[in-house]
């Protein structure tokens, strides 16, 4: 069996991987965050990196994955708000547009000593939204603050009008561009079993 270790402490990015078959650790990267913001896909490319690497560091065998997610429309980014007041602005801001939710993916294979790193786009339109709505979005949304943007598997999935992309990838992970970079590394879903 091959070793997976997410290099991450979100229970959602263990969730999809363990709803999807595989067996993981979660071993959460200590590295800075604070980048500096070039562009999306950069930068969620670089931030996947070193999180990867920071986490391959402290392991001597096993396959890493790690994974950063952002909302990014005209330039801007959204990632998780601070506050009550951001996240009543952030969805202001994205009411009845559309955006872009962007995952940079690092895989970090021991066993082989390859690395795999890539990008993940998928769009979303928003319907118009009243105060009343947005205001009601943010007091039943318990996890508002843990999630780039707004969590779209959950309550804002009623604004939702289009998705173009793997919904997976907007969650957090891009599941099936996952599963066939680490088939082309030689692995099968058994190798991630008990």
């Amino acid at each position: 069996m091959a070793k997976l270790i997410l290099a991450s402490g979100s229970k959602w990015r263990k969730q999809l991987l363990e709803m999807s078959g595989f067996v993981c650790e979660a071993i959460p990267s200590d590295c800075d965050e604070n980048i500096e913001y070039t562009n999306p896909e950069e930068y969620v490319l670089e931030l996947s990196k070193e999180k990867a690497e920071d986490v391959a560091k402290r392991c001597k065998e096993g396959i890493v994955l790690a994974a950063d997610t952002i909302g990014h429309m005209n330039n801007k980014r959204f990632e998780k708000p601070k506050d009550r007041e951001e996240a009543f602005n952030f969805m202001s801001e994205l009411s009845g547009k559309g955006n872009d939710f962007i995952t940079g993916v690092t895989i970090i294979d021991l066993y082989q000593n390859k690395t795999v790193s890539f990008t993940d786009n998928v769009k979303v339109k928003l319907q118009e939204l009243s105060d009343d709505e947005i205001n009601w979005y943010i007091d039943n949304q318990p996890n508002i603050y843990d999630c780039a943007g707004y969590v779209a598997d959950e309550c804002a999935a009623l604004f939702i009008t289009e998705l173009i992309g793997d919904y997976k990838s907007m969650v957090g992970l891009p599941i099936n561009k996952i599963y066939n970079e680490l088939k082309k590394l030689g692995y099968s879903m058994r190798d991630f079993r008990d």
